[in-house]
């Protein structure tokens, strides 16, 4: 497709400027990166954002396969002698895949069929005379005894009759208009029904909502369809799409049937075309549309709370004390410095309180610790209660570090990692865990770029969806966090600096192994003497990295070098030296942007040096705050309906969130019980990461099932004269509230992982 039609099509289905859509295209086609393209080339997209760069490339992409299929698809027919004007213009008129494998379906080489068959025995002029309505039935019939020959296998006239309705239903399957017709029918008006294959309809399973179930296509949402499909791989269920067959057999009888003269031949035709040739084809598509549908929804939600985990709040450059909970093998322990470097490791053992608390005191008052961040696995709650008993009992002089209880998902992955070994050689896989939990609190987004997304506990169902498909949109999350962030040239590990616009992992490594060799950067322009680092990978890589305390003040900020002469005379038009002007918000607020404004440098990009110049090197993300457990609430057993509680959300999923109490199974807030007002998508209230107050609905314990509440009502009712803080709320509940059952079941298998962190065995 010529650029210019291909930028109009894609303007007018998207909502855009086509000068912006070509733009974007002749970006993108000249090697650019997504996140440079959406930072520094605001002028030329006309200041799309990093969601309308990714939907104008990805629909691009689409449309180009769409239209090299269209290529071979018209060499194919007009190869095979039957490209007639009329294909060719409804084969070049098709928008969407779909349509065109529809109408390149009877051209297709395809295997011997029925149809073929009775070609093979000259039977196709005896479906031509009821096709092309020159024969009634009587007539029809009369004919095909011409047909009969006994050495081309027609014994009978009754056979040439089938053998020609086997022609018939065959161009009925495959006629495009018709074959979309019922495929349109079907997605309206089917219904998806599962039940439990048999023996299996009394057995106890996370599959039992689906023994007998049965909801229409357009209303099944997609967690359920991926249940669904997890049960029948796993031989609890069968399922199939239940569509309206008297119905769309009427409806083809009236399109084929009613203007020919054959009415019985033809009833028969299209019966047996939609029986044999269309329902199991039509269902087959439909699956797979709801699958490939389900997968997007899935993966839109992994990718948004990935996104969100990745940009949570960082502590900072401040000493942490890690600790890995454990009872049987004993709290695996570690000290890291405000730059992540590892100081100290040991292990405590749970049931022995008294060394327990004199090792804690001793290695804080060595180290003077900051803060001590302790994993939300296994004894996570138990080893919380030890540490604050130990800094309660402490000596007075020693310093009270904050206690964070941190997400430990994907820890363990990391520790056996061919990356942690290279890391953390000298360290036990057991001690690595403690490295990685302290240094996510200090910053989340550098430690968890470390870790296979899909180990970080924050989908649905991420084993059942397109891999490569899943893999893209994770990968795609992460160079996005990432270059939003910015990132420490002088201390980033490969892994980071892996996802910075334009580098990779083998030029990654270089930078790493350059750095290590001299001692570190000076500036961003040493970069240029990176082996294998040229002037493209440069130029997209160097806005997004940054050298604290460089030659260039500028160095610091998200400028990008291209830009540096630019501020340097806006800095000689103030009378002021460049490093006067870098973080002088009330100075950077004088300049007089429209001076600056030429032809390749507009009022965006002119905004977004200004406001780099008044905060050099900003952090998007929030300020650091902790969630407050309450310490008399340890176990699920500790819960009472009616019990308001402080939590983390852990995890967005279609039908609602969870979020992390303390007491080491996840809470479910319902999507009805998310806000006071109608909510159809959690993301629109809360994000992972952020401190809800929760009330407990109802606690389940023999499934493992905590239901919350985050309405103002949700039928708690505060004992009259009791405390109103946070911490001593007590409540009694206004009635017996039942757990309520989400619309599908939390359904797992081995591998998966938890929102807790921990993983389904």
């Amino acid at each position: 497709m010529h650029p210019q039609l291909l930028a109009h099509a894609l303007a007018a289905e998207l909502s855009l400027a086509p000068r912006q859509v070509e733009a974007t295209l002749a970006l993108f086609d000249d090697g650019n990166t997504l996140p440079f393209i959406a930072r520094y080339r605001k002028e030329a997209t006309g200041g799309l954002d990093e969601v309308q760069l990714r939907d104008v490339w990805e629909r691009a992409t689409y449309l180009r396969e769409l239209d090299e299929r269209r290529i071979a698809i018209l060499a194919s027919i007009e190869q095979q002698g039957k490209l007639t004007q009329e294909l060719k213009d409804r084969i070049n008129g098709a928008g969407t895949k779909q349509v065109l494998e529809d109408l390149y379906l009877p051209y297709k080489p395809k295997r011997r069929t029925r149809a073929t068959i009775a070609r093979e025995r000259g039977l196709e002029p005896l479906a031509d005379l009821a096709w092309n309505s020159e024969a009634d039935d009587a007539a029809l019939v009369s004919a095909a005894a011409g047909y009969v020959n006994a050495a081309g296998e027609v014994p009978t006239a009754d056979d040439a009759l089938a053998g020609a309705r086997d022609i018939i239903a065959e161009r009925v399957a495959e006629d495009p208009d018709l074959r979309m017709m019922v495929r349109d029918v079907t997605r309206a008006k089917g219904v998806v029904k599962s039940r439990a294959i048999t023996g299996k309809e009394k057995e106890v399973s996370k599959f039992q909502d689906y023994y007998d179930f049965s909801q229409r296509i357009g209303e099944l949402p997609a967690h359920r369809v991926l249940a669904i499909r997890r049960g029948e791989e796993e031989g609890f269920l069968f399922s199939g799409i239940e569509a309206p067959a008297d119905e769309l057999k009427a409806m083809l009888e009236q399109r084929v049937v009613s203007p020919r003269k054959a009415t019985q031949q033809l009833t028969l035709a299209v019966r047996d075309a939609y029986t044999r040739l269309l329902a199991m084809p039509i269902e087959v598509d439909l699956r797979l549309e709801m699958k490939t549908k389900a997968d997007e929804d899935a993966i839109a939600i992994f990718g948004m709370n990935l996104e969100q985990l990745l940009l949570a709040s960082p502590a900072g450059a401040r000493s942490v004390l890690g600790l890995d909970p454990g009872f049987r093998t004993g709290v695996k322990v570690t000290v890291i410095s405000r730059t992540g470097a590892v100081l100290d490791t040991d292990t405590w053992m749970l049931h022995q309180p008294d060394r327990f608390m004199a090792s804690l005191v001793s290695m804080l008052a060595r180290h003077q610790c900051e803060l001590i961040a302790i994993g939300n696995g296994t004894a996570s709650r138990e080893t919380e209660l030890a540490v604050r008993e130990a800094l309660q009992n402490a000596p007075p002089k020693l310093a009270r570090p904050q206690v964070v209880t941190v997400n430990e998902a994907g820890a363990s992955v990391y520790s056996a990692s061919d990356l942690a070994r290279e890391e953390l050689p000298e360290l036990d896989v057991s001690i690595r865990g403690a490295v990685s939990i302290a240094r996510r609190l200090q910053d989340p987004l550098a430690e968890l770029v470390k870790i296979d997304p899909k180990s970080i506990g924050v989908g649905q169902y991420q084993h059942d969806v397109n891999q490569p498909r899943l893999k893209k949109r994770l990968d795609e999350t992460v160079v996005s966090c990432v270059n939003r962030v910015g990132v420490e040239l002088n201390t980033a590990s490969a892994a980071l600096l892996s996802y910075v616009s334009g580098v990779g992992p083998a030029l990654a490594q270089n930078i790493v192994t350059y750095r290590d060799s001299r001692g570190g950067f000076a500036s961003r322009k040493d970069l240029l003497e990176v082996p294998r680092l040229g002037a493209k990978a440069f130029e997209q890589a160097a806005g997004f990295l940054r050298v604290r305390e460089g030659k260039n003040p500028l160095d610091h900020s998200a400028v990008h070098p291209e830009r540096y002469a630019l501020v340097e005379r806006m800095a000689t038009d103030l009378g002021v030296p460049l490093a006067s002007l870098v973080g002088n918000a009330a100075l950077a607020e004088t300049i007089d942007l429209q001076r600056y404004v030429s032809a390749d440098v507009g009022l965006p990009t002119l905004r977004d040096i200004v406001a780099e110049l008044a905060r050099p090197g900003r952090d998007p993300r929030e300020g650091f705050e902790a969630p407050a457990f309450r310490s008399d609430v340890t176990q699920p057993k500790d819960l009472s309906e009616g019990m308001v509680l402080e939590g983390v959300v852990t995890n967005i999923v279609a039908f609602g969130a969870f979020v992390d109490v303390g007491v080491h199974q996840d809470g479910l807030v319902h999507v009805s019980q998310l806000s006071d007002r109608y909510v159809t998508d959690a993301a629109s209230v809360v994000k992972v990461g952020q401190r809800v107050k929760v009330t407990v609905m109802g606690v389940d314990l023999e499934r493992n099932r905590i239901a919350l509440s985050m309405k103002s009502q949700p039928g708690a009712v505060r004992v009259p004269g009791a405390p109103r803080n946070a911490e001593n709320r007590t409540t009694r509940p206004a009635k017996k509230v039942a757990p309520p059952t989400p619309p599908a079941p939390n359904v797992h298998k081995s591998g998966d992982i938890a929102p807790n962190g921990m993983r389904f065995r």
